[in-house]
């Protein structure tokens, strides 16, 4: 993803204090929708939710291996944006460091922080939306 796939207003609401939806694939392939709050970096394509290792959408994404992929999307009634692209799990220290950041700066208070803090990252290719 590149800052031209996104318009203005869409970035503007993808910085919004908004939660969102996060669809990953259990192992059986049903899906599996649980709601976060989450970052976006336009310029590198990498979006972020922070969790904890032993939470399904984690789980799912760690199953999947280099396959994952998953779907993110933020709705604020007739507007949505919807993120699709490669999903990793990561607990690498700085790469914590760096989406628990991004997490403060854009809802304006740290995320819960668990012992077992994990951050998926995805790595955006596919964006889709209406009226953003």
């Amino acid at each position: 993803m590149s800052r031209d796939r996104l318009t203005a207003t869409a970035r503007g609401f993808l910085t919004l204090d908004r939660t969102a939806t996060l669809t990953t694939l259990r192992p059986d392939g049903t899906p599996h929708v649980a709601p976060v709050r989450f970052t976006v970096d336009a310029a590198t394509g990498l979006a972020r939710v922070t969790t904890r290792a032993t939470a399904r959408k984690a789980l799912n994404v760690a199953a999947a291996g280099p396959a994952a992929r998953v779907a993110l999307c933020q709705a604020d009634g007739f507007r949505w944006i919807t993120l699709e692209g490669r999903a990793s799990v990561t607990g690498d220290p700085v790469r914590l460091a760096d989406a628990v950041r991004r997490y403060t700066a854009r809802y304006g208070a740290a995320p819960p922080d668990p012992p077992d803090l994990v951050v998926i990252e995805i790595t955006v290719d596919r964006v889709l939306g209406l009226n953003v």
